[in-house]
């Protein structure tokens, strides 16, 4: 495997200035982690970094809130910038119902968005509640993936939300949707591990955390029998690529682990050659 090989972000998110202004928790997230500079980071920022680590392929997300500067509009606007790079990736607010739904299946026909992002500590609510299953049978006719957030919420919310059990009903119900389950779960990351072994469209996404404190059951399942369902992510602007990538590659994954970790389970799920 060598450093010219294919790389794929599958955990990016479009979040200017104003976002951190709408939603304070997540800058006092920031400032705690002590990374304010990345607040103010820019579409132009973003595409610098990720060229500079010579990424293939970027997937940008809206965030959907009231007042959130992050839309869809904004993303597809992005995406225009460098569609060589770029992969859109709509969110909406469930507790909106049928307004959601028509949102997102907009997004995808006139934006071009590739998938839907779902933030449950926003809404209040786990993934496996009543508002989002229209979304998911609305991301399955449209043949998109759904991006769902696991795990410790980091900013001050509910972690509850996060428990990736709450996937395994969604899952069950919805076996042909593809799941990106975001930020490895942790700290219910075995939980996590066990409903990607169970099903098939259930896919891991690390982003949100440096590969070097990767759970060592994290590694051991992306290296052996889980190869091909855990996925490379940031979470930018929360982390750039220098460091988390030279972790990547001093792990010890075997090569065709590594292409499946960094390139080949992404370009599965979003259908890329």
């Amino acid at each position: 495997m060598t450093e010219a090989a294919p790389i794929a972000d599958c955990w990016a998110n479009l979040w200017p200035a104003e976002l951190f202004a709408a939603y304070p928790p997540m800058a006092a997230l920031y400032r705690r982690l002590r990374i304010e500079p990345r607040m103010a980071l820019t579409l132009h920022d973003i595409l610098r970094e990720a060229r500079e680590a010579a990424l293939s392929r970027v997937v940008i997300s809206a965030t959907a809130f009231p007042g959130s500067p992050a839309t869809n509009r904004a993303v597809a606007e992005a995406v225009a910038e460098a569609p060589d790079l770029l992969v859109g990736c709509a969110s909406v607010d469930p507790r909106e119902g049928m307004d959601a739904v028509r949102e997102l299946r907009r997004a995808v026909r006139d934006d071009g968005l590739r998938g839907l992002k779902l933030l449950p500590f926003l809404y209040g609510r786990p993934p496996n509640d009543a508002i989002y299953y229209p979304l998911y049978a609305a991301c399955i006719d449209l043949g998109i993936p759904a991006l769902v957030l696991t795990g410790h919420t980091a900013v001050r919310e509910r972690n509850e939300v996060g428990r990736p059990l709450h996937l395994d009903d969604v899952a069950l119900h919805f076996p042909e949707l593809r799941l990106v389950a975001g930020h490895a779960g942790f700290p219910w990351t075995d939980e996590l591990i066990s409903l990607a072994w169970k099903h098939e469209n259930l896919f891991i996404d690390t982003s949100g955390h440096q590969p070097k404190h990767f759970p060592a059951s994290l590694t051991h399942f992306m290296d052996r029998h889980g190869r091909g369902k855990v996925m490379f992510g940031t979470g930018h602007p929360l982390m750039s690529y220098d460091r988390p990538l030279a972790e990547v590659r001093a792990m010890g994954l075997r090569p065709e682990s590594l292409h499946a970790f960094l390139w080949g389970t992404a370009a599965s799920v979003w259908g890329w050659a």
